[in-house]
This record gives structure tokens, C-alpha cells and sequence, in this order.
């Protein structure tokens, strides 16, 4: 099945019910108990600063970890999987002064999501979608680094378009969509957009686009100060296949910015908070239950379209989640004469 088949039947599926995204890549790892020597593996044993926490490499050190955890999340219900990229840039891979890896890192991470996907799918029948997942980096356009100097900046607008470029060229052989996720800047978006459209531009082909952004706290606000609203007007002219939120709120808090999204976008809403907010210890305590009797709220009220788990969910949270959204009908948005089908032939319209 090409990737045209793909998102073409996971559209028919969308249009008939709620998408599963899945949960989170980083609480699984954080689950393998690796010490240094399990980040290495044998590739990397003389690397010369720790790499420890570095979960990006083990695409490369640990493929076959990585591969599990995709296919526990297919396995749960999961209609998509995201890849292990978040941090796979240059600018992110410095930290531990693998920047000149971070191609390779991407490539890999996708390969292993598709290799899962198309397993699974073969054993199964069912269609399985791959997401190139694009963090945010750590480094802001945005916002400065210095409380003494506002307008000092650690990087400018190209190197960061410059770094997501090498990231997706690498990962767009194997996704079916590209996920830019936990926004809080957006600003990086933008640049993160730019770079999907340059690669649009440069390959000819149109692989979909995802948009997450993250409101960081009761505000109702990203970090770079916008409302959930503002954030989907600053990102329409991408024309993404989906809109949502996920990350810094449990369910509970993240609702009625959800539902301020669902109310502007002409476009699939997507939504992936964490498992509640985290306890004393940096720890997530919300149960499978708790956080899938939220989401089929959200679900059974219409707000929504694609649903997963962000911090501290697990494949027993996807698999709840996926069960509490079965029956419910998809969010129905507004007619989208903009946007079009991978093949950019069609008008790609879930309402009637």
C-alpha cells in the first residue's frame, strides 16, 4: 500500500469514526530502565559525553526497543504511530554533540515506525498510519534565553528552517504524515512549516500535515503568550490535516482549550494530553479509566477527531482511550474548500 492508499483510507476512516493516535514514546523508554551502557549499545560504547536520557539515539543503538514500542501501540488499538524523533535536529542533537548524527537519527526513527506499521498491518489487515513527529527543539525564535537582554536570541529563523529541513527530508520517505508537536513557540512552527513546504516544493510530493500546539498552564496561553484561537489563525495557512493540543495538561485542564479549537478550525481536530498533572516526584498518576472516561467525554460531545496520550500514557491508556471513542461519531468540520487530497486532485471534505 503506497502512502496515497494510506491516508486516503485512513481519511474514509476518519470520516466514520475518531482516529487513535498514540501515547507516549518517552514514558516506554523510561520504562526499559536503561542505564548509560543500555543508551550506548555497541555503536556508540567510547562516545565521549554521557548520552544517557538521549532517547532519539536509540533508533540507532536499540532499534528493535523502539520497534516494540510502536508495535504495543498498534497492538492497543493505535490507528498512527508517531516516529522517535522529537529531538531528532542538529539543533537538539548538540547536547550530546551528535548533531552530525541527527539525519541518520530521523531516517532510522522512521524506518523502524514504518517497519512496525507495515508488519502489523500485514498480520492484521488494518490500515496503519507512521507520523514524522518534529519537536520544537530547545532553542526559541521567540523568546529569549537571557532575562537581561529580550532580544538576544541563541539562533536565527533560517537555522532553524535549515535544521527541520534536514530532519523531514530524512524521515519523508517513510511517513505518511508529518506531526509538528508541542508547540510552544510558534515561531519554530512556522519554521518547521517552512520547511515542509520547501520540501513539498523541492520532491513534489504532499505529505499531510499535523499541528499540536501546547497551552503551558491554566492561562489558556502557549509560552509565546497566544490563545488557543490565535494559535490556529498564526498556522491556517499551512492548511494542515489536523489541528489539536497535547502535552503540559491532563485532560481535565485541557478541555476548554480543546474545545476553543474545535470551535475556529475548518480542519480535523487532534488532541493528546497527558495522564492528569504530574505528582511531587515528576510522575503521572491518572489510570487508563480516568484519562479514557475525559476523552469519551470529549469524544461523545462532538469536540474531536484524532485522540492519543501525550506524558505518562501508556498502551493501556491508548487502549482504553480507543474503547471509550468506539462508539462515538467524529467531530464534523466545517467544509474545507482549501484544502486537498495527497494526490491534489480532490477536494478533501468530511462534511456533507
Amino acid at each position: 500500500m503506497t502512502r496515497i492508499d494510506r491516508v486516503s483510507a485512513l481519511e474514509q476512516v476518519a470520516s466514520e469514526r475518531i482516529l487513535i493516535l498514540d501515547g507516549a514514546m518517552g514514558t516506554q523508554i523510561q520504562d526499559l530502565k536503561l542505564d548509560e551502557a543500555g543508551y550506548r549499545g555497541e555503536r556508540f560504547v567510547d562516545w565521549g559525553v554521557s548520552i544517557k536520557g538521549n532517547n532519539d539515539i536509540l533508533n540507532l543503538s536499540a532499534p528493535d526497543a523502539v520497534r516494540a514500542i510502536h508495535h504495543a501501540y498498534f497492538e492497543a488499538g493505535a490507528d498512527i504511530v508517531e516516529t522517535n524523533t522529537f529531538s531528532a535536529t542538529a539543533i537538539a542533537q548538540a547536547d550530546y554533540e551528535m548533531q552530525a548524527l541527527a539525519p541518520e537519527i530521523a531516517r532510522e526513527g522512521a524506518r523502524l515506525a514504518r517497519e512496525a506499521a507495515d508488519c502489523f498491518a500485514g498480520d492484521t489487515g488494518r490500515v496503519c498510519g507512521v507520523a514524522g513527529a518534529i519537536g520544537p527543539t530547545n532553542k526559541t525564535l521567540s523568546i529569549s534565553p537571557d532575562v537581561n537582554d529580550p532580544g538576544h536570541r541563541d539562533v536565527d529563523f533560517e537555522t532553524v528552517r535549515a535544521t527541520y529541513f534536514e530532519q523531514v527530508e530524512a524521515m519523508a520517505p517513510h511517513v505518511d504524515f508529518f506531526l509538528i508537536e508541542t508547540v510552544f513557540d510558534t515561531l519554530n512552527a512556522k519554521a518547521a512549516i517552512k520547511a515542509l513546504l520547501d520540501l513539498r516544493a523541492s520532491s513534489g510530493e504532499h505529505v499531510p500535515i499535523m499541528i499540536s500546539g501546547t497551552i503551558t498552564d491554566r492561562s489558556g496561553r502557549t509560552l509565546s503568550g497566544q490563545t488557543a484561537e490565535a494559535f490556529w489563525y498564526s498556522v491556517r495557512h499551512a492548511r494542515p490535516w489536523a489541528v489539536g493540543l497535547n502535552c503540559a495538561l491532563g485532560a481535565d485542564e485541557m478541555r476548554p482549550y480543546i474545545s476553543e479549537i474545535s470551535r475556529v478550525a475548518d480542519t480535523l481536530i487532534l488532541a493528546y494530553p497527558n495522564a492528569g498533572l504530574p505528582n511531587d516526584m515528576g510522575e503521572y498518576d491518572e489510570t487508563p479509566d480516568q484519562t479514557a472516561a475525559h476523552l469519551g467525554e470529549w469524544a461523545n460531545s462532538g469536540l474531536v477527531n484524532i485522540l492519543g496520550g501525550c506524558c505518562g500514557t501508556t498502551p493501556d491508556h491508548i487502549r482504553a482511550i480507543a474503547a471509550a471513542a468506539k462508539s462515538a461519531d467524529p467531530r464534523r468540520p466545517a467544509r474545507r474548500k482549501r484544502a486537498t487530497r495527497l494526490s491534489g486532485l480532490e477536494p478533501f471534505e468530511l462534511a456533507s
